[in-house]
């Protein structure tokens, strides 16, 4: 049975999340607050956690932060402020998706399983091939597909799931242009919801980990009008 986080501190939304949940097989655990989020985040296993931004203490992008420092499972940010501030931001630290209140139960329940069996297709290592020889070598960049690691002159870099996916992505279709919208639907797919700021947001953070100079990137290329191209 999946195991879902909610971090929320309205019991009722909180309650209702996790009848939504429950009700389609999903075992469920509440923290009703971020400080609580983390602890449990970090010392339990879940396969999904639902984060509320608006928490008392430590607001939901903290919480988020803290989680990504050494967990990689789906987080799936809560809000019920619609600009698009808020949504690049929860992206930005490392949050997967957004969900605007107020949402339908089948929109809840879709995009968890989306986000769950999604991490699970881009987490299965297959263990008879020897990681080494399933490597992308590409200048100071090196990213060892299997493992899903990646790594700057041989010093590790940490990239969010879709980060990873999306520059491997990029990687393996080297000097191609692909618009917002083709790389919106191959790396997001039905989770993506037609929000391509979701595309711009995860170029810069793999931009910030991976160039020499973000504001001159030497791998990803923006081609105004058209879209992104890796340069090889």
């Amino acid at each position: 049975m999946k195991r879902v986080l909610i971090i929320e501190d309205d019991k009722s939304i909180a309650e209702l999340e996790q009848d939504y949940l429950e009700i389609n097989g999903f075992e469920v655990e509440i923290a009703e607050t971020g400080y609580i989020g983390v602890d449990f985040a970090l010392n339990k296993e879940f396969d999904l956690i639902l984060l509320d931004v608006m928490l008392p203490g430590k607001d939901g992008f903290k919480v988020c932060e803290e989680i990504r420092k050494s967990k990689e499972i789906p987080i799936l940010m809560v809000t019920a402020r619609k600009e698009d501030i808020y949504k690049i931001k929860g992206l930005g630290i490392g949050a997967d998706d957004y969900i605007v209140k107020p949402f339908s139960p089948g929109e809840l329940v879709a995009r968890v399983n989306a986000h769950i069996s999604r991490y699970e297709r881009l987490t299965t290592i297959d263990k008879s091939n020897d990681n080494e020889h399933n490597s992308i070598k590409i200048g100071r960049l090196k990213i060892l597909t299997k493992a899903r690691r990646v790594y700057i002159d041989d010093e590790e870099i940490r990239l969010a799931n879709k980060e990873f996916e999306l520059l491997l992505f990029l990687c393996l279709n080297p000097n191609i242009v692909f618009s917002k919208d083709k790389l919106l639907d191959r790396i997001w797919g039905t989770e993506s919801f037609g929000d391509t700021s979701t595309v711009t947001v995860h170029i810069n953070r793999i931009r910030e980990k991976i160039e020499i100079d973000s504001s001159n990137p030497q791998y990803i290329e923006t081609v105004w009008g058209a879209g992104y191209r890796f340069n090889l």
